[in-house]
């Protein structure tokens, strides 16, 4: 029997923590928000926050997310937004952008607590704050160390270059990225900067030269045993997606460098004067592999491959985490051992910006900033987040070696189970790429996908939001083809982005619909609340547990199955007990189905409530119940355990809870 199809019973229900984080990824403040931001990562991060509310109470859940405001990937367009005629500070671009990407979200109905801007406002007060905090505890405890490395340093333009202001080929064996950057590619691959192949100026479109220059570096590699414990953690949970495990475990591998076979008369000479290492003959590829014990035993050989032109890549593995940079518009970086006027590297800061922002949000509500601690150190808490597939290596690798290093200064003494009030480490829900007619699509890449306010002129936000849920991101990467935009579309084809949405303008609007006119033509318009009968009450129950289980796993298009089959069974079973209803005219006959239809539409309510607020909101103000209603104290409740019969509000003549969007219709 599939797992959809299993029979549960109550007693198999999985365990909720008592308070809970949900972040949603942060987007660049130097964009608007393409549909990958939004159908990719925050509308599952939405139906999540929202179903804990609803399973945990509103109280205990806090959803943060914000703009990502600072470093090269901002100043580089600013710097082409000032050539193109804008006019303002960096921070004006900034919150131009943000102001934006908030509209946008607020449009798809993404519910944050708190949308912050890591560099505007209150925001960016409590976000210097905890920077400072980190990286001074992270060198109190000794997990940091100085290290001189290469920059890249354009000569014409006078300046040292960051980030997005070099661009070249990934240096990594098999990425399929189509940039690289300074020293990490647009598939999340870290790599020394001197490896980047072919690098160019954005500036001024020559060859950089390499300076040496000093940052302060989190020692990453040191922490390759706890994250192989760590991974190996996350296997054994069932909300944990495989392409995350995958993923991290292919970092902790041994360092390997793939050498192309044309130079393996020069490798032959080279090889004594390299450190220890394996060679390992690949029949049926271009390259041979040399496997090394340590990363600086790999870095050695590299630099001396390279000093004699040999072409080669390099595999995954632990890499130091570069903390500070020279970016100007970054988060200062603090002082230590006299290096000051350093700022702190975006990636890093990004990654305990959810916790800046949960601080700032605690504030606004008048409440102490350090409840923080409460969401996402205590053990009956966690913390949820939502991810691209291309952003694992940090979420994954970087952040829990850093979360891991705080509980003490000494590797024997750090648990990944036992976290004594420290960090707990998050629960990472990873998407792999939505795709944009059967491309990989990126506001930095030859496809351009559409933006997300565009598709609102085609589709509502709850026909696009069920859409994306159903999609299986969490197993694959899924294309997304709106008929509209798709130029090979055939005229008479159906628009695939409407099957899911048709659930809920077709078959659950209008179930709504009926039991509201029936109970206006029979009853006055007062709903009967008498006994539901038992099989309703049990394919109800059964949706529900499965329902649950599948939220609980993260498997949203499990989710819509689940809602698709129940909305379905319980149409057909109004369509007969109406007909008969009708039929009979008898009085008992009609209470009987209105009383378990309205047991149906209850139930669905509350199951599609974190998928399609507005229409399900719209359902409980006809119901005229309370906000109790979303509440899974009830979750098994019929009418009659909560008060049993009422006079609901009316429903004039063509009212639809549903709708779809008004370009869907006919002319």
């Amino acid at each position: 029997m599939s797992e959809k199809n299993k029979r549960l019973t109550r007693e198999e229900r999985p365990s909720f923590p008592k308070r809970a984080i949900i972040t949603g990824g942060m987007p660049y403040g130097n964009k608007t928000l393409h549909f990958g931001h939004v159908g990719g990562v925050f509308v599952f991060a939405d139906v999540y926050a929202r179903f804990l509310r609803d399973r945990i109470g509103k109280d205990n859940v806090i959803f943060v997310s914000g703009t990502d405001c600072y470093g090269s990937p901002i100043a580089e367009g600013y710097r082409k937004a000032v050539e193109a005629g804008f006019e303002g500070t960096i921070e004006d671009y900034v919150r131009r952008n943000h102001e934006d990407q908030k509209s946008t979200l607020a449009d798809y109905d993404i519910s944050l607590d708190l949308f912050g801007a890591s560099g505007l406002d209150d925001t960016a007060e409590m976000h210097r704050q905890v920077s400072e905090e980190v990286i001074r505890r992270l060198y109190e405890l000794g997990h940091l160390r100085r290290r001189t490395t290469a920059q890249f340093y354009d000569e014409k333009a006078q300046m040292f270059l960051n980030g997005r202001q070099v661009v070249g080929k990934c240096p990594v064996q098999g990425c399929q990225s189509e940039k690289g950057y300074a020293d990490e590619c647009d598939m999340g691959h870290q790599y020394d900067p001197i490896n980047l192949i072919d690098p160019r100026s954005t500036l001024t479109g020559d060859e950089p030269v390499m300076k040496d220059v000093v940052n302060w570096y989190f020692r990453l590699p040191d922490f390759i045993d706890l994250l192989k414990a760590a991974a190996a953690d996350m296997e054994g949970r069932d909300n944990v997606r495989q392409v995350v495990t995958k993923t991290i475990k292919e970092f902790l591998e041994p360092p390997v460098t793939y050498v192309m076979k044309t130079y393996t008369d020069t490798y032959n000479e080279l090889a004594p004067q390299m450190p220890h290492h394996e060679y390992i003959e690949e029949p049926k590829k271009t390259s041979f592999t040399l496997k090394f014990d340590t990363l600086s035993d790999r870095d050695a050989a590299s630099k001396l491959l390279t000093e004699h032109g040999v072409r080669f890549r390099e595999g995954k593995t632990l890499v130091p985490f570069r903390l500070t940079g020279n970016c100007e518009w970054g988060v200062p970086a603090p002082s230590l051992e006299g290096e000051s006027g350093l700022t702190v590297w975006v990636w890093p800061e990004s990654l305990w910006a959810p916790i800046s922002f949960t601080k700032a949000y605690l504030a606004r509500q008048g409440r102490d900033p350090e409840e923080w601690r409460s969401y996402w150190c205590d053990e009956d808490a966690q913390v949820y987040q939502f991810i691209g597939q291309d952003n694992i290596y940090f979420y994954g690798v970087a952040q829990t070696g850093m979360w891991l290093a705080f509980q003490s200064s000494e590797l024997s003494d750090i648990s990944v189970n036992d976290t004594k009030g420290h960090l707990r480490l998050p629960v990472l829900v990873a998407n792999h790429h939505i795709l944009f007619l059967d491309k990989k699509a990126s506001s930095s890449g030859n496809i351009k996908p559409p933006m997300a306010h565009e598709l609102l002129d085609l589709y509502t936000a709850e026909q696009l939001r069920m859409h994306w849920l159903g999609l299986s991101l969490g197993m694959r990467s899924v294309s997304f083809q709106p008929k509209p935009l798709d130029p090979n579309a055939k005229e008479d084809a159906q628009d695939p982005v409407l099957n899911e949405g048709g659930l809920l303008t077709n078959v659950y609007n209008r179930m709504v619909r009926t039991v509201f006119y029936d109970v206006q033509k029979y009853l006055d318009g007062v709903m009967p609340a008498g006994t539901v009968s038992q099989n309703v009450l049990d394919e109800s129950e059964q949706a529900v547990l499965t329902y649950e289980r599948f939220m609980y796993r993260t498997e949203f298009h499990q989710v819509i199955y689940v809602l698709d089959s129940y909305i379905r069974k319980a149409s057909k079973y109004m369509s007969r007990a109406k007909s008969e209803a009708d039929k009979s005219g008898d009085m008992t006959v009609i209470r009987q189905y209105l009383t378990d239809v309205f047991h149906y539409i209850k139930t669905a309510a509350v199951l599609l409530h974190p998928i399609a607020p507005r229409g399900t909101e719209m359902v409980r103000e006809y119901l005229c119940m309370d906000e109790s209603l979303w509440d899974w104290e009830h979750i098994f409740d019929t009418f009659a355990d909560m008060g049993g019969e009422r006079k609901l509000k009316f429903l004039e003549p063509k009212v639809d809870f549903f709708t779809r969007h008004p370009s869907q219709f006919k002319q």
